[in-house]
């Protein structure tokens, strides 16, 4: 019992930690040139499927917690629903850039570049969502994000304890889905430049 608290306190402290630090990082967030206008009916549909996609973790929590035993419920659910809160963390200070950086080697994105969300604005990206805000891009994958782990859950429901799921999401995020999500999606990843994206200019 001792240790969970503990271990519990250290998680809470590295939060803190990155709230304050989040707070006083001198990030620019870039806006669009004037007299440029987006799309309404674009923006009205990724703003409708970034809803509807995190919409689709709360109903997994209610589904997974319909699979186990009464006694399991409401901790099966909570799985899920953490994931909200721990992914976004991760994807706003350091995992956006790991999946959407400036390539390395076409392997992972370099951490750097959109830090805290630096350089994550209203503009759009010329290559990643030219026809949208960047930061609604930036939101509409951070709810793959967070229901990609949470999807794991339903395959060891009622056979882990909630800090070792805590940590299993954290490196998850950041070693397997932003690597992932980097060679596939990204431009310059080494599975897209394979053709298993069709980019638009090559339409």
């Amino acid at each position: 019992m001792a240790r969970r608290k503990k271990f519990g306190l250290i998680a809470f402290m590295i939060l803190v930690a990155l709230s304050f630090a989040a707070a006083f990082y001198p990030s620019v967030h870039p806006k669009p040139a004037e007299g440029f206008s987006f799309d309404t009916g674009t923006l009205a549909w990724m703003l409708s499927a970034s809803g509807l996609v995190l919409l689709m973790t709360p109903g997994l929590s209610f589904f997974y917690g319909g699979m186990v035993k009464p006694k399991n419920i409401i901790s099966t659910m909570l799985q899920s629903f953490v994931a909200l809160g721990v992914i976004s963390i991760i994807w706003y200070t350091v995992g956006f850039s790991l999946a959407f950086g400036d390539s390395i080697g076409g392997i992972i994105g370099n951490p750097l570049t959109f830090l805290f969300f630096d350089n994550v604005g209203t503009a759009p990206h010329p290559v990643m969502g030219a026809a949208i805000p960047f930061v609604l891009f930036a939101a509409f994958q951070l709810k793959f994000a967070i229901i990609t782990p949470a999807l794991i859950t339903g395959s060891f429901a009622e056979r882990v304890r909630f800090w070792g799921y805590l940590v299993f999401i954290c490196l998850f995020s950041i070693f397997i889905y932003a690597p992932l999500a980097h060679w596939t999606w990204h431009p310059e990843g080494f599975c897209t430049k394979w053709g298993c994206l069709i980019l638009p200019e090559e339409q």
